[in-house]
């Protein structure tokens, strides 16, 4: 079959050339000429422009959307019910996810298990490694306790072979390991370069829509944790899983970034073990140390991951610092913590401007959302004047610069939370203060930071 020529495109100016050249020889324009088949044939289904991901759903007539028929989503569960809660409750026919992570953290693990248990269930499903033999597979797989696994394995990188294979086999959920190594016969550039990552995404995605398999692409991220290769990349995918977690820690975390079938922002917490990943059913026993008596610098808040809430310690430490005081926040807005030591000084009376502040979020979790507030400025003011506050106390809430004290959302659910694993004492905003009283635990509600601060002094 003869290749299809290729050509390169001026991302400035639109120009072409027969032949890649560093500067563009119509505008003038440095290291803007990209890769891309110039004749595509007819039903080939080539993409023939940088811009052709923009067609990779099905043609339809026009007619209004109110008479389009909108039904719920079939979906099928992975057998791992971490991994459901964040793809929205399972796999979706024809649903194409991106997965990015470090090397080493899971990502290949945590597919193979989901592959075998779907396997299992009478589904059949093809992983496609195009970075290990299939030899190296069946070594994982031993270790991982899937001796007897059914799962079809292809060692192959070129993208038409992939296509034919699952055109053939009519897998139900097929993993590509991983994008960045697989290759169109139609490009001459290498694979893992914009344009192969670009066009092998397309292809892979029309393929899920057309045949209706569910298709995992694995990618690879770069030094600064980005997904590796062209941003179209994440727009073409209905979702995005990130695997976050330190490679020396025993606990994993798979963030959705993006999912046009769920809710963004859930996450899938998972323990490394010899046998694989493991769903840790109680994620907060995670990010709580255990402290044997309290101990000054430490509160708890509760915090939204998704739908799921979850306890977090805060930790603090304040010490002298002299003349150049250093601000150091892990797992929290470095910005806002030089904020809200504004906000204490200004309307609790608590000066920190000669002393040294970190604080830290315990179990290498991120909180970007500002319900931590609270609990950083009281974290603060006991490590400041070495004082714990008391077993089973928590805080949550927006502090404002005007020093009000506002509201979390779904604050009745952190409250529950909190009391179902023991916790006793809470200052909460007056306007997430529950109207019926929850049993087992005593809720205090502040308007302001210098009534929050009242409230501790009474405690300790």
């Amino acid at each position: 079959m003869a290749k299809d020529k290729t050509t390169f495109t001026c991302t400035e100016c639109g120009g072409t050339s027969p032949r890649w050249l560093g500067k563009c020889p119509a505008c003038g324009a440095w290291n803007t000429l990209i890769e891309q088949v110039a004749n595509a044939g007819p039903g080939k289904n080539r993409l023939s422009a940088p811009q052709g991901y923009a067609g990779l759903a099905q043609a339809q007539a026009v007619m209004p959307l109110s008479a389009i028929e909108a039904s719920d989503v079939a979906r099928t569960a992975s057998g791992i019910d971490e991994l459901d809660r964040v793809l929205g409750g399972g796999m979706v026919e024809g649903g194409v996810v991106l997965i990015g992570g470090d090397p080493g953290i899971g990502k290949s693990t945590l597919l193979l298990q989901a592959l075998d248990a779907l396997q299992r269930v009478g589904m059949p499903t093809l992983y496609v490694t195009g970075e290990e033999s299939g030899a190296q597979v069946a070594l994982r797989s031993r270790r991982l306790g899937l001796d007897h696994s059914q799962v079809n394995v292809l060692a192959e990188i070129q993208l038409e072979k992939i296509l034919a294979t699952i055109e053939t086999m009519q897998p139900a959920v097929a993993v590509i390991d991983s994008i960045q190594t697989v290759y169109s016969d139609q490009l001459t550039s290498a694979p893992g370069s914009v344009a192969q990552v670009r066009e092998c995404a397309a292809h892979l995605t029309r393929c899920a829509k057309s045949s209706g398999v569910a298709i995992v692409l694995v990618g690879h991220v770069t030094k600064e944790g980005a997904l590796a290769g062209p941003r179209v990349l994440e727009h073409m995918v209905d979702t995005v899983l990130y695997f976050e977690g330190d490679t020396h820690s025993q606990f994993r975390l798979v963030r959705a970034i993006k999912n046009r079938f769920g809710a963004v922002n859930e996450i899938g917490v998972f323990a490394m073990t010899e046998k694989g990943l493991k769903g840790v059913s109680n994620p907060s026993a995670i990010f709580l140390s255990q402290h044997s008596e309290p101990v000054p610098g430490s509160c708890v808040m509760v915090t939204l991951e998704g739908t799921r809430p979850l306890l977090v310690e805060i930790q603090a430490l304040v010490d002298s610092g002299g003349p150049s005081p250093r601000r150091l926040s892990v797992g929290l807005d470095k910005d806002r913590l030089a904020m809200l030591l504004a906000v204490l000084h200004r309307h609790a009376g608590v000066a920190c401007m000669d002393q040294d502040v970190f604080v830290n979020a315990v179990g290498g979790v991120r909180i970007s959302e500002p319900a931590a507030d609270l609990a950083v400025m009281l974290s603060i003011t006991s490590s400041l004047r070495g004082k714990a506050l008391p077993r089973g106390f928590l805080a949550f809430g927006e502090v404002g610069l005007a020093g009000e004290v506002r509201p979390a959302p779904r604050g009745q659910e952190r409250l529950k939370e909190a009391a179902k694993l023991g916790f006793s004492v809470a200052v909460v905003p007056k306007a997430n203060a529950p109207k019926k009283p929850i049993e087992g635990l005593t809720i205090h509600a502040v308007e302001r930071v210098e009534e929050a601060m009242n409230v501790v002094r009474g405690l300790v």
